[in-house]
């Protein structure tokens, strides 16, 4: 049976692949539970980030093409098919995301001393409060928005004019802030010198 014919095969199999890499890496931690936390945080992030550059670079430009093409299918496909689901993933990629994020602070200095900085400002803390900023907007903003642009809730034209707007803006100040945020993200691990 090959995994990769299936979702779940493949992620299975990717798990194992690291899970043998772990064992065999014979370079000391710091901690196990840190080592889980950063893991998942980073793998989750990139399904979160992924998500949100391919709203933003692909899916966008595309309903918008679509919408123009008179002669074209329009974006009904993406709207009913793809995005919901798409959606679904980047929600859920934004919280694990953020509670491994937490986990993961906790084993450098505590959680509350790297969002409240009281040790200091640091590059981590910063990553932190701009991920903060970016589930808001997920959850509060877009979401909410979306749904009323995929018909998931009963929404006016007018409400969907708005609503239409807010979700643009929210997702591009995330695209803007996710710049510097994977840069504190990988930079408390490279030591910048903040």
């Amino acid at each position: 049976m090959n995994p990769l014919k299936s979702i779940l095969g493949t992620i299975v199999a990717g798990f194992i692949i690291s899970i043998v890499i772990a064992v065999w890496d014979s370079t000391p931690v710091a901690s196990a539970g840190w080592s889980i936390s950063v893991w998942l945080h980073v793998l989750a992030g990139v399904v979160w980030i992924g998500l949100l550059y391919y709203f933003n670079f692909v899916q966008v430009p595309a309903v918008a093409t679509a919408t123009a093409d008179t002669d074209g299918p329009g974006p009904a496909a993406i709207s009913k098919y793809v995005a919901p689901r798409a959606l679904a993933w980047f929600r859920y990629g934004a919280l694990v995301t953020w509670l491994t994020g937490a986990a993961a602070l906790e084993y450098v200095g505590g959680f509350s001393a790297n969002m409240f900085f009281t040790n200091g400002v640091t590059v981590i803390g910063i990553g932190a409060w701009l991920g903060t900023i970016m589930l808001f907007n997920v959850w509060v903003l877009i979401w909410p928005n979306q749904k009323k642009l995929l018909g998931i809730v009963s929404a006016t034209d007018a409400e969907k004019a708005k609503a239409k707007g807010v979700a643009f803006i929210a997702s591009r100040t995330n695209t803007m802030l996710s710049i510097p945020m994977l840069m504190c993200m990988i930079g408390h691990a490279h030591t910048l010198p903040f």
